[in-house]
């Protein structure tokens, strides 16, 4: 059983084989955050990209759990020099088998400079495949792209995609990443966090639902789904 836990934003968990997994864990200063930093663990932190809303608190959460970050080669080197004793660079195309399953990372268009100013490499999205060969693909922040379509050939079970737009895809290009990935399941997230970035899920779903065979599951922020 793999458990899916949206908290709000882009943040978000993963349990699976007995290890906790935390995605762009913005808590501090997110409005739509369902907990507080200090409330969750992990035993590896993903970071999609260099943004401060994605960065959030890896570092305080690395530091009170001993997480490994995974991130790519530059914002990995970024983080060592923030004093975060373990980190795992990758990039985007690469893949490593590690205790949780084998991660693979993915393209994203999108940006990635760090809080700081500091170049951060090109942002990526997760393609994840658990112990129990259950696939779970994390576009993060992206706009669309062609090449889902690949993505989608690798059998998703689960496809985690922005649905707010300005920043980001919105709910007719997010459609169209259905229809690309062929996932079983699907969750929007990246969505109304601010006015900026305000859409209602319930219509995309229905959209969805009625153009594609994937099923959309609509979480309310701290809540979970088990597949």
């Amino acid at each position: 059983m793999t458990k899916f836990t949206w908290y709000g934003h882009a943040t978000h968990g993963i349990e699976t084989d007995d290890y906790k997994l935390l995605i762009d864990p913005f808590f501090t200063d997110n409005p739509a955050a369902s907990t507080t930093a200090d409330a969750v663990t992990a035993d590896f932190i993903l970071v999609s990209h260099g943004h401060g809303d994605h960065v959030g608190d890896t570092i305080a959460l690395a530091e009170r759990t001993g997480a490994t970050v995974i991130s790519n080669f530059e914002i990995a080197n970024w983080f060592s020099a923030q004093g975060v004793e373990k980190v795992h660079p990758q990039h985007i195309g690469g893949g490593f088998h590690h205790p949780f399953g084998y991660l693979k990372f993915t393209q994203a268009l999108h940006g990635s400079a760090l809080p700081d100013g500091s170049y951060g490499g090109n942002p990526a999205g997760f393609l994840l495949t658990t112990k129990d060969n259950k696939k779970i693909y994390m576009a993060q922040d992206t706009g669309l792209f062609g090449d889902m379509q690949l993505i989608g050939d690798e059998g998703i079970d689960l496809a985690i995609i922005p649905i707010g737009d300005n920043f980001t895809m919105g709910p007719a290009d997010a459609l169209k990443a259905v229809k690309f990935l062929r996932p079983k399941a699907v969750i929007p997230i990246h969505y109304n966090t601010w006015d900026l970035i305000a859409q209602n899920p319930i219509s995309w779903a229905d959209e969805v639902q009625a153009e594609t065979a994937a099923k959309v599951i609509v979480l309310k922020a701290g809540e979970s789904y088990e597949f």
